[in-house]
């Protein structure tokens, strides 16, 4: 994974622009791409400053915890549910996700879905 250039160089970068150079003049000087410069640029006008956001990490999923009392409502009407069950539960709803997004949710609020056996245990030999 890429990683951010320093604030410090995104700094010295917008001084020279500042002090009249284009941006392909600092570009060149400070060896950065010109697009880089101008969504520096972007960012100092925008937020004050031309710090990088947060990289990394799941920005989608987060979403879904709207839906949260939605999700664990269906889990309570049918504990022995798989995660296509509640994703197609929810599309009936009208609520778009992904079985990777559902199971984040069940990770993030630490709930386990423990399915219960089919068969019933046999006489002769365990099945597990």
């Amino acid at each position: 994974m890429s990683k951010a250039l320093s604030v410090d160089l995104r700094v010295r970068v917008l001084a020279a622009i500042a002090s009249g150079l284009t941006h392909r003049q600092a570009g060149e000087r400070f060896a950065v791409s010109a697009a880089s410069v101008s969504r520096w640029r972007k960012l100092e006008r925008e937020q004050g400053d031309p710090s990088p956001g947060a990289r990394g990490g799941d920005r989608r999923s987060q979403g879904i915890e709207r839906y949260g009392a939605a999700i664990l409502d269906i889990v309570a009407a049918n504990q022995d549910i798989t995660l296509a069950e509640i994703k197609t539960a929810l599309e009936a709803r009208g609520v778009s996700t992904s079985i990777g997004g559902l199971w984040r949710f069940f990770d993030r609020h630490k709930i386990t879905l423990k399915k219960s056996r089919r068969t019933p245990a046999g006489r002769i030999a365990p099945t597990s």
